[in-house]
């Protein structure tokens, strides 16, 4: 076998050694363009799994790399005079020029080839080839040449950073964050050997160019840094390795292929991805794609069975890394925006950036810091004690919620003419007694030709007034809970089947008309709506008005206006449904309009004590729908109008949706509305876990969680989840006995858990 592979950094090398180890009759030929001692970064990290799997790749590799190594497991993150360690971290810092000379001298023991200084600009040279390893980094002029083969994305990102070195030591990864009249500047910063470190600065484009860097020589440009950093580099300079470059300062390319190989090439490390060096992952990723491609070559019948066990291989965890990597680049592109927090929690919103680190994870890393976070943000909440966030008290005008939990709005189709029976009650009922603080009706309807379908719930007639009346005492007197009603008008999405028969789908028979902003359905099936006239938009704001005051007189705590989801109101806000030509189409402020009237007149007759919160869907996930940069003008907009808190989903606005699905995927629109806009939020979707929950309160990215799919299988998942976290929440004391035993089986569970990896230890 004779393989060719293009490019000779930590890719192309580590994987150059484990194949030659594993097949020593190949002729393995690596090309590098650069000389033995060429190099123009300064450090790599690595956390302490992945020197494990280097170890477990190559032990004579991984002996020399350990031998280099600096290793720390603090972060310090200086912001506004406050300095925060957490500890725990596990990473070890190695200067790229070390990293390459240990490659190159193990390669040199296996017999690979090495050839420097040799720039490969045509793969088609090595026709004889029978594999083509193109491992030439980021900007692979290999992988250019073969584009549209990989189907290459290049996403050239926001901020501008500068990648520089210094003789100060540093006892701990540093985060150090400096406000000038440009705007903010931050350095990431580690040691990588006993008297060298790096300090990478970044910052936003505009505060780039504000502050003249666009336009000043490399040296002064490093002076400019020196002089803004120079409490944290002790009298030490900044020095740079790129100084052939007219501007050293550079944009980070997140780059994907929909193919990793064609023909008999194969792409490897950052020729294939890019991972933000925010979470220090790139290196890593690289080599163990490595030691991926080198053992199917070595196990594969044929060079195609290797590539595609390859792929199958790295891609799910490489996008798994490149989703926490762009998250981490995507909070820092955003940093601006998290400074008027105060110290402690954003430095908290700084560590769980990458969503790959949660709150329990963090208290296994360092307990003492958790420890301090959550009496800091009890003691801000008002709490008389120290508590795990998702159990700290929140107040909204007069409303006091003893926690962050919320059972979200879940339609149940199970209403007759809107009335909600004693289904209703027992499902409400027991929710509330499930330790959640605020309970949602199902969107209710405000007339019979609102509905989605019959079976929704409604509030429109007498008898709705005293079914809801019935259901919210229950929730009073019989649980600590407090309960909200979520009115809306169906709007195009209206007239359709249950849910468990074809939702969205129209009615077998006896529809009712729709109406909607302009003739758009639905969907190819639904019927399409009558663009509304201005009565009946009078009608619509007079119906919401209506439903209003009858939620009112039953004795909701709290209001919810739905604006998402492509009903009526969330109709009108969209482009995608909105194609009027009148003061209510065009720009977004017309299409703001009538929902915005909506919420005036309903806010005028809901009690002034009471809280009203608006149902946004954040985004559409359609180009040329809403986008996210909207919604934080949706949210300016409702708030200026006396909206208390953005209930903030996404999507569900349009079929051709293209969502992209994940833990918490929705949270950041809440994150960046609340930061953003000044205003209380609500997070929901595919948020499942207490560590979830803790970890969105903590970092500031909403202040509550809504959290339906787990509520409808354990309506007591909020006492469920404070007993697994050690805390006492308030259970109905018919219910003692039960939490007795509960708690008594959580600790057994824990002592068995706690038992086996003992095991595994020794």
């Amino acid at each position: 076998m004779r393989v060719v592979c293009i490019g000779g950094g930590p890719a192309g090398l580590f994987f150059a050694i484990n194949l030659k180890r594993a097949l020593p009759a190949a002729e393995v030929v690596v090309f590098e363009r650069n000389r033995p001692d060429d190099t123009f970064g300064w450090g790599v990290v690595f956390s302490d799994q992945t020197l494990g799997n280097i170890e477990s790749a190559d032990p004579q590799t991984y002996a020399e790399i350990e031998r280099s190594f600096v290793h720390w497991d603090d972060i310090d993150i200086h912001y506004r005079e406050t300095t925060m360690r957490a500890g725990g971290q596990g990473f070890a810092g190695l200067a790229r020029k070390r990293l390459l000379a240990i490659l190159q001298e193990r390669a040199a023991q296996v017999g690979v080839d090495v050839r420097f200084q040799s720039e490969v600009t045509d793969d088609g040279v090595f026709e004889d080839a029978d594999v083509i390893v193109i491992a030439d980094g980021a900007n692979s002029t290999i992988r250019r040449l073969h584009g549209d083969a990989f189907g290459t994305s290049v996403d050239l990102r926001l901020n501008r950073y500068i990648w520089l070195g210094t003789h100060q030591r540093f006892d701990a990864f540093t985060f150090a964050f400096a406000q000038t009249p440009h705007g903010w500047f931050w350095i990431h910063a580690y040691q990588f050997e006993p008297e060298l470190g790096t300090v990478i600065v970044e910052c936003r484009e505009e505060t780039w160019q504000a502050a003249g860097l666009d336009r000043m020589e490399a040296d002064r440009a490093i002076a400019f840094c020196e002089q803004l950093f120079a409490r944290y580099l002790d009298g030490h300079k900044l020095m740079s390795n790129a100084a052939h470059l007219t501007n050293p300062w550079i944009r980070f390319p997140f780059i994907s292929n929909k193919r990793w190989s064609s023909g008999k090439r194969v792409l490897l490390g950052d020729a294939a991805h890019t991972a933000h060096f925010s979470i220090g992952s790139g290196t890593k990723l690289a080599m163990e794609d490595a030691v991926s491609l080198a053992l199917a070559l070595t196990q594969e019948p044929s060079t195609p069975a290797a590539f595609e066990r390859y792929e199958t291989e790295r891609r799910i965890e490489v996008l798994r890394l490149q989703n926490a990597a762009r998250n981490s680049m995507e909070w820092f592109e955003s940093a601006p925006r998290y400074t008027a927090l105060e110290p402690e929690q954003f430095a908290y919103s700084l560590l769980t950036r990458s969503q790959r680190i949660g709150h329990e994870n963090l208290r296994v890393r360092d307990e003492r810091y958790v420890a301090r976070i959550e009496d800091w943000i009890a003691r801000r909440a008002g709490a008389n004690r120290s508590v795990p966030p998702m159990f700290t008290p929140f107040r909204l005008r007069d409303v006091v919620l003893p926690n962050r939990i919320v059972v979200s709005p879940m339609a149940m189709y199970s209403a007759v003419d809107g009335t909600p029976d004693d289904f209703h009650l027992v499902h409400l009922g027991a929710r509330a007694q499930g330790g959640a603080a605020l309970v949602f009706t199902e969107m209710t309807c405000v007339a019979a030709d609102a509905r989605i379908s019959p079976g929704c719930a409604g509030m429109y007639k007498d008898e709705h007034v005293a079914a809801h009346a019935r259901i919210v005492r229950f929730v009073h007197d019989r649980t600590n809970a407090k309960i909200a009603l979520q009115l809306g008008h169906a709007g195009p999405k209206g007239s359709t089947q249950l849910g468990w028969e074809e939702p969205d789908e129209p009615l077998l028979g006896d529809n009712w008309p729709l109406v909607a902003p302009s003739a758009v359905a639905y969907g190819p099936r639904n019927q399409t709506p009558r663009e509304m006239t201005q009565a009946d938009m009078d009608r619509a704001r007079d119906d919401f008005v209506r439903a209003t005051e009858m939620g009112a007189a039953c004795g909701f705590d709290w209001l919810e206006l739905h604006c998402a989801h492509g009903y009526l109101l969330s109709s009108f806000i969209t482009p995608l449904t909105n194609l009027r030509t009148d003061e209510y189409g065009g720009t977004l402020e017309n299409r703001l309009r009538f929902p915005l009237e909506v919420f005036g007149a309903v806010r005028a007759v809901w009690p002034q004590h009471l809280p009203i919160s608006v149902r946004i869907s954040a985004t559409d996930w359609v180009e040329g729908g809403i986008t996210g940069e909207d919604s934080v003008e949706i949210a300016r907009a409702f708030r200026a109008a006396g909206a208390d808190l953005i209930d903030v989903s996404a999507g569900q606005t349009s079929r051709r949706a293209q969502p992209v699905y994940g833990r918490m995927f929705q949270t950041p629109f809440s994150d960046r509305i609340r930061n953003e806009v000044g205003i209380a939020t609500m997070a929901v979707g595919n948020i499942f876990e207490a560590d979830h929950v803790n970890g969105i309160i903590a970092a500031g990215r909403a202040d509550l969680c809504a959290l339906a799919r787990p509520h409808l299988a354990d309506p007591y998942w909020s006492l469920h989840a404070a007993a697994q976290l050690g805390y006492e929440a308030d259970w109905p004391k018919q219910y003692l006995p039960g939490r007795d035993q509960y708690l008594r089986n959580v600790r057994r569970a824990a002592e068995q858990a706690a038992a086996a990896a003992a095991m595994v230890i020794v």
